[in-house]
């Protein structure tokens, strides 16, 4: 090879090293830049998951709860003028007999109805709907009732006896959020895309509906409906966040599992009302919150639980709509072309440009 090959191979091999070095620098931000956004980004989170999980329960009161008054017109008058006096606390349903509340109340329309009876007031309530409504309206009444007189409290549809404050199924919310999320996010980075990442998702919601329904149902006896019914309202809210979080990966990158996990963990779990009730929460996060996949799976999961499916049909839609555009994001996603490696995969480092072999000196000539 002549000196001014080599010379050509070394420019050749030294541009393309610059060239290589310039593209990194390109996409990396320098450490600085890095830096200061991880500073900035931390306390913003903080703030924001403070302000999702603290203000909703330090606002909690009445908001158009629904509850019934039962007995004749001129005796339920005045109760039900009481009832309205609180501005936009209450949304008072009238019903002619204690028999029509008490349908009212398994049918999940109200939560309560005070009854009135010629021996005085009587309070119906549903502690399996909530707990806490339930010693809200018993507090209410008492309070209205005149002094020194007993008011009978019957509960329609009572809390198991496992639970009867209802926290162990408030608290089961949170760990089927984050399951969904796992699941989403699994999906994703072990680089399952179209058909079978929707399998994957919907076989795997399936086995969290069965295991979670052994658990909260035969073992710890938190729910009591049919076991079946439990199984498939879990592993439709296990779905709904699965296929959310995976579908936005599958649509904007990896960086959708941390917007969906945003979304599900933060706002959805906070704005669900599941430890108190929809009605509770500040406006107008109580509203939202049964249209994200945790609230419409906590009062789902009370409907088939305590209920026989009552008022069931709101939450499953809501959840329909959930795993619907997921999956379809799924699918279409699983259509592009992947920017990045899955799992496992390594990639390749840049090749060298090999030099150009030098030409084969001639033939000395034959004397």
């Amino acid at each position: 090879m002549s000196a001014a090959q080599r010379d050509e191979q070394d420019n050749t091999q030294g541009t393309a090293q610059a060239d290589t070095q310039a593209d990194t620098q390109a996409v990396a931000p320098p450490p600085a830049r890095r830096l200061v956004a991880v500073i900035v980004l931390v306390p913003v989170i903080v703030a924001l998951a403070l302000w999702a999980f603290a203000w909703p329960a330090a606002r909690i009161a009445p908001r158009d709860l629904p509850v019934g008054v039962a007995g004749p017109a001129a005796a339920t008058a005045p109760l039900q003028q009481r009832f309205e006096e609180r501005e936009g606390a209450f949304d008072v349903h009238r019903y002619d007999d204690a028999d029509a509340a008490r349908t009212a109340i398994e049918d999940r329309v109200v939560y309560g109805a005070v009854v009135v009876t010629p021996k005085g007031p009587e309070l119906l309530t549903a502690s399996a709907a909530s707990p806490v409504v339930a010693q809200l309206l018993r507090e209410a009444v008492t309070a209205q009732a005149p002094p020194g007189t007993q008011v009978k409290v019957t509960d329609v549809v009572a809390a198991p006896a496992a639970d009867p404050r209802g926290s162990a199924l408030g608290a089961s919310v949170l760990p089927l959020a984050i399951t969904g999320v796992a699941t989403g996010a699994v999906v994703t980075l072990v680089g399952l895309r179209g058909a079978r990442g929707a399998l994957a998702l919907v076989g795997g919601s399936a086995l969290v509906g069965i295991t979670a329904a052994g658990i909260a149902h035969s073992w710890l006896g938190i729910v009591t409906g049919g076991w079946w019914a439990e199984a498939g309202a879990i592993g439709l809210t296990v779905l709904a966040v699965g296929s959310a979080v995976a579908g936005i990966a599958a649509l904007v990158g990896r960086a959708g599992i941390g917007i969906g996990a945003l979304l599900i963990v933060l706002l959805g779990n906070s704005f669900s009302g599941v430890t108190s009730a929809p009605q509770l929460l500040p406006e107008p996060a109580g509203a939202i919150g049964q249209w994200l996949p945790p609230g419409a799976g906590g009062s789902l999961l009370r409907s088939v639980a305590f209920f026989d499916g009552h008022a069931a049909q709101g939450p499953v839609l809501a959840l329909c709509l959930w795993v619907m555009l997921g999956l379809a994001a799924v699918l279409v996603g699983g259509r592009r072309r992947p920017t990045t490696p899955a799992a496992g995969d390594e990639t390749p480092a840049p090749r060298t440009p090999e030099p150009t072999p030098a030409p084969a000196p001639p033939p000395a000539p034959v004397r």
